[in-house]
């Protein structure tokens, strides 16, 4: 076998693993995001001053919060399910010395920090576990991308063949939940309210990066026989091109449609979509082409997952709209966000059920044909990934409660009641952090540039598979590859965050 095979083969034919593992791995981000913000508290209260110097900021944040990523899906993935009862004993370490040293700075007692606490009004215009969560997707999806071409990545991890749960079989889903949240229509952008095929223009220019990206792979990756997992997309299709036109396909949807029934919408296409498999053969044809012995003869033939899995990511984008729209009623204090957090987390026990029940009487998972069970799973690891991070911000913000006067970069801050004369019926923005403070931080860094983020890791793991023999790699090698890899992605972004350097061309 050449080594092109050797590399397709070593990624196909998987079967993925369980929700439960998938679900630890969900929980070590926002611990570590945890872990990170403690550490910067703990520092104020030694020091009096916050963590100043970008060079030891960087170093803090790829160690805290980028490589025990990497540790975890490569040489610590046989005890991830200790993992996160490991990083959340050091969070509760850190948190006990921080209360311990304040509590001889100040006698204020717990129940009226708790009391205060609940009753703290959060800024109700920005929703910074939006901004996190999209932004340890791209992070997560960048690490996997390489990981995956080294035998220290389990086999487990790596997308599914055709039915099954792998942790990057979250990929591409994530990345249009993510998307959606931040759409314009649930941004409440200005030329939204402007003609609707005005609006739709306006989407119709905005999605051309991510077309002219995916030609640039289909073009890069064709010619320089670079390996690639034919049925995971087709012969000339691949992600970006399915992130552009389930945009442009949603924004119709949004035009014709009230975006408060998105969720209507959403159910309709998706059920839809599985009855039309379960009753006829479009299911064969996914799976194994016209003929039946998966030939890849013609445009359709040829990218047959990619375009066919278009209905499943659009009631996917649609369903997450309906999210975004949920998280953007105002809600101003710690109180109301725990609120919504015990009703999320509701939402999630009963699409784990609503999934039990859909593996069961209409079709496993599939992200090959993203089908209702795979839509069904997206919704429900998204929303309780996005919780963890709500939950780790009440946490930061309990904590600097304790410490006075300390700050924790892309983490809510207390705010002034609003007065009783200034309009209560104000909407929150979901953004990414546009239009917020810049502060030296590594997520705020790739959120600034995440497209091209993904695109550089996308360039970086082409470059490092061409040069190295990745499936025969010891451990150690295999980490400092993994490691200068993601430093450089980061460090990158880094720069252009200190020098207030946005690439955006559209």
């Amino acid at each position: 076998m050449s080594q092109k095979q050797l590399k397709e083969a070593f990624v196909s034919n998987l079967n993925g693993t369980s929700l439960l593992e998938i679900s630890l791995c969900l929980s070590l981000p926002p611990l570590c995001l945890l872990c990170r913000g403690l550490l910067l508290i703990l520092y104020y209260l030694h020091y009096g001053k916050p963590l100043s110097s970008r060079k030891y900021s960087l170093l803090l944040d790829f160690l805290v919060l980028v490589s025990p990523l990497l540790f975890s899906c490569t040489v610590l993935s046989p005890i991830i399910f200790f993992m996160p009862a490991l990083i959340a004993a050091a969070c509760a370490g850190i948190f006990s010395k921080i209360y311990s040293q304040r509590r001889h700075k100040s006698r204020v007692p717990f129940r009226q920090i708790v009391k205060d606490f609940q009753e703290t009004y959060l800024d109700p215009e920005y929703i910074p576990a939006i901004t996190v969560f999209r932004v340890y997707v791209n992070v997560l999806t960048s690490i996997s991308i390489l990981a995956v071409d080294f035998p220290q990545y389990p086999r487990r991890y790596a997308k599914t063949e055709t039915y099954g749960t792998g942790v990057m079989d979250m990929g591409v889903g994530a990345f249009i939940f993510g998307n959606a949240l931040v759409c314009p229509e649930v941004r409440q952008k200005s030329y939204v309210t402007q003609p609707k095929f005005s609006s739709l223009a306006r989407q119709f220019f905005s999605v051309w990066p991510l077309v002219f990206l995916g030609v640039g792979r289909l073009l890069s990756v064709k010619s320089v026989g670079y390996h690639e997992h034919t049925s995971e997309y087709g012969v000339h299709w691949n992600f970006f091109f399915t992130l552009a036109l389930v945009r442009l396909a949603a924004s119709l949807l949004l035009a014709i449609f009230p975006k408060n029934s998105s969720w209507i919408v959403a159910i309709i296409l998706a059920v839809l979509y599985q009855l039309i498999l379960n009753t006829t053969s479009l299911k064969t044809f996914i799976l194994q082409g016209s003929d039946g012995r998966d030939t890849r003869a013609g445009f359709l033939n040829a990218n047959r997952e990619g375009l066919l899995s278009l209905c499943g990511y659009l009631a996917l984008y649609m369903a997450s709209v309906q999210v975004g729209l949920c998280l953007l009623k105002c809600r101003s204090s710690v109180k109301g966000w725990m609120e919504a957090a015990r009703f999320l987390l509701l939402t999630v026990l009963v699409l784990f059920l609503f999934l039990h029940v859909s593996q069961a009487y209409a079709d496993p998972v599939s992200r090959r044909m993203a089908n209702l069970s795979y839509c069904i799973w997206m919704v429900a690891h998204c929303l309780t990934f996005f919780i963890g991070f709500v939950v780790t911000d009440l946490a930061l913000v309990f904590t600097k409660l304790l410490v006075k006067g300390s700050s924790v970069p892309c983490c809510w801050n207390a705010v002034k009641p609003p007065s009783t004369s200034t309009k209560q019926e104000t909407e929150a923005v979901p953004s990414g952090g546009e239009g917020k403070p810049s502060h030296v931080c590594l997520i705020s860094a790739i959120n600034k540039n995440q497209l091209l983020f993904f695109l550089l890791a996308n360039v970086t793991t082409g470059a490092v598979n061409i040069l190295i023999d990745t499936i025969h790699s010891k451990t150690v090698f295999t980490l400092c590859i993994l490691h200068l890899y993601m430093f450089f992605n980061c460090l990158i972004m880094y720069i252009l965050h200190a020098k207030n350097i946005v690439l955006k061309f559209w």
